[in-house]
């Protein structure tokens, strides 16, 4: 795999994530305007300023993952989406204060060693 086009694998990946994170942040927003003030929680989304940047930072994900794909065969890329999960879970217990388990870290940590082991595998 060539530097750009791993490059451009964990933008897809990372980009990925963070509109997912996006998502999470704004859907939590709309679901306490919905608690408040009543109203569509599908309303309050659409116009929630971190819903649309999470969908549109997922879009550009999903076109960098298509490209991804056109140059990375799909048994070398789909084993990077591990690397998102694990920036997922990072990230809802620090920023997003979720409660995480020990077995969602020790899940976390073998996801990541599945990743290590499936490109030690391409290195031979």
């Amino acid at each position: 795999m060539t530097l750009p086009s791993l490059a451009l694998l964990l933008f897809a990946v990372f980009s990925s994530a963070a509109g997912q994170l996006l998502l999470k942040h704004g859907m939590r927003a709309a679901a306490a305007q919905v608690e408040r003030r009543g109203g569509s929680i599908a309303v309050h989304a659409a116009t929630s300023p971190w819903v649309v940047l999470g969908l549109t930072v997922f879009a550009v994900s999903a076109v960098a993952w298509m490209s991804t794909l056109a140059r990375v065969p799909l048994s070398i890329a789909y084993p990077f989406n591990a690397l998102g999960y694990l920036l997922i879970v990072l990230v809802s217990a620090t920023v997003l204060h979720e409660r995480t388990s020990l077995w969602t870290w020790t899940g976390s940590v073998m996801v990541v060693l599945g990743l290590i082991t499936v490109m030690a595998g391409q290195q031979s």
